[in-house]
């Protein structure tokens, strides 16, 4: 009996011992914890400015406060909503990003609150894109980067082209460019008197491509150097008067003047794949062919020089541009930057341009003039919505500046209420009065 009592007793002095170690290390546990203060990876204050969260890349999100695996999310994000944040809302939905730091960032977001407000801008911004032409043109000779510069989408400056070469490589007349369903009545309406193109459409031209199909089982091929042939001989070949005309130019102007491989005849876009490879094995391409056409092409371009040092960088065109040296992108995106602008201001400007040669622009640069007395600028308090809203420099302030400045109409106090990076501040003033 006394044994099992010393026993019992024995147990139970253990498990007080144990107890009370136990509430000892939770209490210690508290007192420790209670002076932990948490610290955040940025504890500097940021300098914020307005921006679209579309722009940023990984190092912009991280000088923004958040950490490497948070960057990843928030990109991560991006695409699967699409590639592009609509809204604020749909921004803030990314798990990376907190309320607290989404409170803090959005004041400075440029988009709109909401995915409907999204849509409906979208939408008015759609209906605003204007059509502009400067004169009369053959839209046979158009390429989508032409299309894009008067005005359309890529894609409706795509569908155009493939509705061209539906047509057998020309729009034929007036008539069937109005049939092409990416045209509205109100563009057809702003284009059809600057076309060159016969108003009606040509008795059988509906069997046109049929002839086409038909003829071209008769064509009797024989070997031909693709340089030496005219418009007469392209034609020979199965191909129409437009198509024939189009190789010619395609080879005379890009390619200056010859083809030099088998590559560059396939790129020409009115020969199909069928139709080379039924050209392939005839086609001979003489080097000394090439060597001529390149001499004569030189000779006739060295008569034809332009003076550089006389040219307006406001006014040079895209052959000038061509001939200058630049390529087909570099020159198309310059001349559709300085349309987005109204013009140049200053020669700094038009290095900033996408996809540009900077060396050879800087060349230019340090050749051509620059006149600026015609682009048109504005005041800021009177400057028009439109113009606000589509110009490069104003477009991601414009509501801003229309909603201040219908109560405030001191143009410095203005300023201070915008909230502008001293740089684009700068900018924007280049074409303000």
């Amino acid at each position: 009996m006394k044994k099992n009592y010393y026993q019992q007793l024995a147990f139970m002095g253990m498990l007080l011992i144990i107890l009370f170690g136990f509430q000892k290390y939770r209490s210690k546990g508290k007192e420790e914890f209670s002076n932990v203060h948490f610290i955040g990876n940025n504890t500097a204050a940021l300098h914020l400015a307005e921006f679209d969260p579309n722009d940023l890349d990984e190092k912009q999100w991280k000088h923004l406060g958040f950490s490497e695996k948070q960057t990843a999310t928030i990109l991560n994000y991006k695409k699967v909503v699409g590639g592009k944040f609509l809204s604020k809302e749909q921004f803030k939905k990314c798990f990376a990003v907190s309320e607290e730091k989404f409170s803090e960032l959005e004041p400075y977001i440029t988009l709109p609150q909401t995915n409907n407000e999204a849509k409906i801008k979208d939408f008015s911004d759609f209906r605003k894109k204007s059509i502009t032409v400067s004169g009369k043109f053959n839209p046979d000779f158009y390429a989508v980067a032409d299309w894009i510069k008067i005005g359309f989408s890529e894609r409706q400056a795509e569908a155009i082209v493939k509705y061209k070469n539906y047509l057998g490589g020309s729009f034929v007349s007036k008539e069937k460019f109005k049939e092409c369903f990416i045209i509205s009545e109100e563009n057809y309406q702003k284009l059809s008197s600057y076309l060159i193109l016969p108003e009606k459409t040509p008795a059988g031209f509906n069997h046109h491509t049929n002839n086409l199909i038909s003829n071209a089982s008769k064509i009797q091929y024989r070997p031909f150097d693709p340089n030496l042939l005219d418009a007469e001989g392209w034609r020979s070949l199965g191909f129409s008067d437009k198509q024939a005309q189009i190789i010619v130019n395609y080879r005379d102007r890009n390619l200056r003047g010859s083809f030099k491989s088998l590559g560059d005849i396939q790129k020409c876009f009115v020969i199909s794949n069928e139709k080379f490879e039924d050209l392939k094995p005839f086609i001979r391409l003489n080097p000394a062919s090439v060597a001529e056409r390149h001499n004569i092409q030189s000779e006739t371009k060295q008569q034809e020089k332009t003076d550089f040092s006389k040219v307006d960088l406001n006014a040079i065109t895209f052959r000038q541009l061509l001939e200058f040296g630049f390529d087909e992108k570099a020159a198309g995106s310059m001349i559709g930057f300085r349309k987005k602008l109204g013009g140049f201001m200053n020669k700094e400007q038009i290095l900033t341009t996408y996809n540009i040669d900077i060396p050879l622009m800087q060349k230019l640069l340090s050749t051509a003039q620059l006149n600026t007395s015609n682009v048109i600028r504005y005041p800021l308090l009177e400057a028009p919505e439109e113009w606000l809203k589509n110009h490069p420099y104003f477009k991601y302030s414009a509501d801003k500046i229309i909603f201040y400045r219908l109560t405030e109409k001191d143009e410095k106090k203005l300023w201070k209420l915008l909230k502008i990076k001293p740089e684009y501040e700068a900018k924007m003033k280049l074409y303000l009065k």
